[in-house]
């Protein structure tokens, strides 16, 4: 379960501003998220997992590469990214990474301002 955080006035404006200005429903919240991060985070990156769950394979403080945003279609209900795994390439949930080492000032806002939307209890 992921803890509510305090308000960040900033935060939430930018992320109307930028990630669901104009959205009135679930579908178009999502794919206004979809291409706020589409745009913001540059690929590849590094990341930690700092919360496992049942559903992802991630194991908690692993290291991932993610190499890009996965499927539109997959991204309805939470935001995915795809991440190299056993040999292959696999869709897992952004809200268990989190950036390490040489992230752009941008990658790393754009997936914080997810967390945050998540931890405030928005959702689609």
């Amino acid at each position: 379960m992921v803890m509510k955080t305090e308000r960040d006035n900033y935060r939430d404006d930018r992320i109307v501003m930028r990630a669901v200005v104009d959205a009135y429903g679930s579908e178009e919240r999502a794919i206004g998220w979809y291409c706020y991060l589409e745009n913001e985070l540059s690929f590849p990156f590094r990341a930690r997992c700092f919360s496992s769950k049942a559903t992802s394979p991630l194991k908690q403080d692993e290291f991932y590469e993610v190499v890009g945003m996965a499927d539109v279609d997959d991204c309805d209900h939470d935001m995915y990214v795809t991440t190299e795994l056993g040999g292959g390439q696999l869709a897992v949930p952004l809200s268990q990474l989190e950036p390490v080492g040489e992230v752009d000032d941008d990658t790393r806002e754009a997936i914080l301002d997810w967390h945050y939307w998540i931890a405030q209890g928005y959702q689609f």
